[in-house]
């Protein structure tokens, strides 16, 4: 039994280019396919995230079964993923490429059906992103983007935005500056 679990059935070599090759062809995909997912999963993104897993486990795996096999598969995912992610956070041109740029889909109040259409978000969506960030209509929106992470960032118009502590500190400045001249002409 436990020489079983420990003998590998395929070389190690094999086993860690087959972890490469599964991770570099999911990478595409998403790359491809993925940012608009990153922003909103659903039940459908669910389905396709447990096929998924369960239509490269074969590929991955090949014909070792072993805990060994299994470990050597991890650690080699894990590895590459841990590569990647460095890499990317260290070259802009290598986070470009393996990450993508952001997308653009409002443009000082104005919807770009272009950054929507080609990221498959609905207007509904980008409405309820407004409304989430303290925005009431696109229109006070100067610029939204969805970003490669899947996040939807959008900064309203400086005259749309709320006023900050510091705003407030210098308006209560300007009022009791207005009151000492008053209380000195009377």
């Amino acid at each position: 039994m436990w020489q079983a679990m420990v003998t590998l059935e395929i070389p190690v070599l094999e086993k860690v280019l087959r972890a490469a090759l599964v991770y570099g062809v999911i990478l595409v995909l998403l790359r491809v396919f993925g940012k608009r997912g990153l922003a909103s999963t659903n039940t459908l993104d669910f389905i396709v995230l447990f096929l998924l897993a369960g239509g490269v486990e074969d590929a991955i795996v090949g014909d070792d079964t072993s805990l060994v096999g299994g470990v050597v598969s991890a650690i080699t995912l894990v590895v590459l993923n841990t590569a990647l992610t460095y890499l990317t956070n260290v070259s802009p041109r290598a986070a470009r490429i393996l990450q993508g740029r952001p997308t653009t889909v409002v443009e000082n109040g104005h919807v770009r059906e272009r950054g929507l259409k080609a990221l498959g978000l609905r207007a509904r969506e980008l409405d309820h992103a407004v409304r989430s960030q303290n925005g009431d209509d696109i229109s006070e929106i100067e610029h939204g983007e969805l970003t490669p992470s899947g996040q939807l960032v959008l900064t309203l118009k400086p005259e749309e935005q709320s006023a900050t502590k510091g705003d407030m500190a210098a308006l209560t400045e300007r009022l009791q500056h207005i009151e000492r001249l008053l209380t000195a002409r009377g």
